[in-house]
């Protein structure tokens, strides 16, 4: 079967899922070091080509959670912290691996309900003796960095009723600091606030979409809004929905000029003809903004994807750099978005130096240099209906943090490859659940034959990228897809987590693999390096999830382990305990039956559980549901889907959106798919 056949019949397989990576600390500082600059270098170097073969764990710590890890620890001042799923945030002897204190902010777990996609969290922020926490409920809360003891706590959510979450870490700006939220998905509006570091109190608010009342806000993003932003929006589904613009990540701060820099996500629903009746470029959707840290006041901005329409987000990681370019030093920032193209502007003007496609990319031709827009391919905006994309909605880069070594000059970042059916389909708001306004009915075909061959056009690179040059110098090819964030370190050493479980460092140089660990689980997050008393120590947050979890069939389908916070030295002889051999039960008893339709129940699900349970109801990051006991009896399920039985684990009732007809036939087509199942689906 030929890759166009298999991505038309898997459309949902590239679903946003708003997950990025942030956060961590590669200073003693904290990671808004004024050094650090988001680049993810370590400058230690005392590991490095000749002896990184001698790495060893020097001490663990294993949670008692099982979802995915996306944290990128930080050291400050001998300890070492991170934080969990749930937001729970945990401090330890940095040497030793102590657990000094830790603090759980409770987050209810019904707001998984309310929000997107999963609870994890991608980092904390320490500066000045407090640690700020962005919980998933959207609580702003400094804690003393010593002891954990809460100091302030602050509401950033406008209204807790919508379907915002923060998943990403805080930022310090001075005296501010700093949260966005994702959840565009679902139909919010969406903005950044800045607290006071000190009391708490909102300092400045900025949204990044007009309101849809037509209203000022009282906030600072008014001026530019009714100048810049207002105009560029069409009638349209939108003024629903909120139209999106999340700030879920891609965050940096340059202290010398006071300069804040975010990027903005994508646009609810997705589909640009719907969204804004396929007119305008609707600012600040899929752009790089820049204000003062002190005030919230605009600066420039810079849209990567006008008119976005296909979850080209600009929240991946920007970076921070110095840099000589023509022959004359520039200070830049830089950013692999999804969209595949590498962008280096001008940090203090905004002005475009360049863009060059680090990946596959058929989308556009293109960035023209001249006007900064993109050289579109007509073909992607669907006016036949539909078009095999890449890079797909999970981006060319996606949350996962990138590294940049001032050695080098390089770059490196987790390319993933992965082309993405879209089809042009009726849209219906349907509050608390995704708009996307897009046909996903595509993926009811999804079978695992099918996603076997997908597979053999998905697979991810470390990808070692000059930006001056603005080529790649050399790539290393993973076997899946979705992989971790990258650590450069002074030593010439890349270290970068992978997501069937190695841990692997290469030469920084011309990326020769020169060590793996097996961690025995999957590898999202990235590492950072440290020094106590003379030693260097790598350390790494380990736990499968993020998108690759979530979708299923594209990536290996690993046992649910608890996550462990993995700390390595040269002199490391430390055995972590192997995680007990998974045994899995049989599918569904045979005896289980239903009367609904079958290849109804397959669109159905397809329209409203793949993004979650993934297609071919393969996924069991979320529920395993070739095995769930609630699809043993008609009355289980639609406890669970009408009535919201499960909603204190997470999983929203589709009360209102699917009917009882609609439920039985998605537990026919789960019943009929685990009767088809056989060894090695998935794998």
């Amino acid at each position: 079967m030929g890759w166009k056949a298999v991505t038309s019949a898997l459309s949902a397989l590239g679903l946003p899922l708003v997950l990025a990576a942030c956060g961590g600390g590669d200073k003693a500082s904290g990671p808004l070091a004024p050094t650090a600059f988001e680049q993810r270098f370590g400058a230690e170097s005392q590991i490095t080509p000749d002896n990184v073969s001698d790495l060893g764990l020097a001490w663990f710590h294993q949670f008692d959670t099982d979802r995915g890890q996306e944290a990128i620890p930080v050291y400050n001042d001998g300890v070492l912290y991170t934080v969990t799923d749930w937001s729970i945030v945990y401090a330890f002897d940095a040497k030793t691996g102590e657990k000094l204190w830790s603090f759980d902010p409770q987050v209810p777990h019904d707001r998984m309900t309310l929000a997107c996609c999963d609870a994890v969290s991608r980092g904390i922020a320490v500066d000045k003796g407090k640690l700020f926490l962005a919980a998933y409920d959207g609580r702003v809360i400094a804690l003393d960095a010593k002891s954990g003891k809460q100091l302030w706590s602050e509401q950033s959510f406008i209204d807790t009723s919508k379907p915002y979450s923060i998943t990403g870490a805080p930022r310090v700006a001075g005296n501010r600091v700093i949260v966005g939220n994702g959840g565009a998905e679902f139909g919010v509006r969406g903005y950044i606030t800045a607290f006071d570091t000190e009391t708490g109190k909102k300092a400045w608010r900025f949204f990044t979409v007009p309101n849809a009342a037509g209203k000022p806000d009282g906030e600072i993003s008014d001026q530019v809004l009714a100048d810049k932003v207002n105009a560029s929006w069409s009638p349209g589904a939108w003024t629903t929905t909120g139209g999106g613009g999340t700030v879920w990540d891609g965050m940096a701060y340059d202290p010398e000029t006071d300069l804040f820099y975010f990027g903005v996500g994508n646009g609810n629903p997705h589909n640009y003809k719907i969204r804004s009746g396929g007119k305008g470029d609707n600012l600040f959707l899929s752009s790089i903004v820049a204000v003062k840290g002190s005030t919230g006041e605009y600066v420039w901005h810079y849209q990567e994807t006008p008119g976005e329409t296909w979850d080209y987000t600009a929240t991946q990681p920007l970076m921070l750099a110095d840099l000589t370019i023509g022959g004359k030093p520039r200070k830049v920032i830089m950013q692999a978005p999804k969209n595949g193209f590498f962008y280096v502007l001008d940090r203090s003007t905004g002005e475009l130096l360049s863009a060059d496609a680090f990946t596959d990319v058929n989308w556009a031709k293109g960035i023209d240099l001249k006007t900064g827009k993109p050289i579109e391919n007509p073909d992607a905006r669907m006016g036949k209906g539909s078009f095999d994309m890449i890079p797909g909605p999970l981006g060319g880069h996606g949350a996962q943090n990138w590294s940049y070594s001032p050695n080098t000059g390089l770059v490196y970042i987790p390319e993933q490859h992965l082309m993405h059916h879209y089809a042009v389909g009726k849209w219906t708001y349907e509050p608390g659940h995704f708009n996307i306004g897009f046909d996903l009915s595509a993926a009811a075909v999804a079978t695992p034959d099918l996603l076997k061959e997908a597979r053999k056009n998905a697979w991810g690179d470390l990808v070692a990228w000059d930006p001056v040059a603005k080529k790649a110098k050399w790539k290393v090819r993973h076997k899946w897809f979705y992989n971790g964030g990258t650590l450069a370190t002074g030593g010439n050493v890349v270290f970068q987590g992978s997501s069937d479980g190695s841990f692997n460092a290469y030469d920084a140089t011309d990326g020769k693999q020169l060590w793996n660990y097996k961690a025995g689980n999957g590898i999202i997050a990235a590492p950072i390096s440290y020094a106590v008393d003379g030693k260097q120590y790598i350390a790494l947050m380990v736990g499968y999830g993020g998108p690759s979890a979530f979708v299923g069939g594209l990536t290996p389908l690993q046992p649910r382990r608890p996550g462990r916070l993995m700390v390595f030295a040269l002199d490391g002889k430390v055995q972590a305990p192997a995680y007990p051999v998974e045994v899995r039960a049989p599918p569904l008893d045979p005896s289980v039956t239903s009367k609904g339709d079958i290849k109804a129940g397959a669109v159905t699900f397809a329209q409203n559980c793949v993004p979650c349970h993934g297609p071919a109801a393969l996924s069991r990051y979320q529920a395993d549901l070739l095995r769930s006991g609630f699809m043993t009896s008609p009355a289980a399920l639609h406890g669970v889907l009408a009535n919201g039985t499960e909603k204190h684990r997470g999983m929203p009732p589709f009360t209102g959106v699917l009917n009882d007809t609609e439920i039985e036939n998605i537990r026919a087509y789960v019943i009929d798919r685990a009767r088809k199942e056989k060894p090695g689906d998935g794998q």
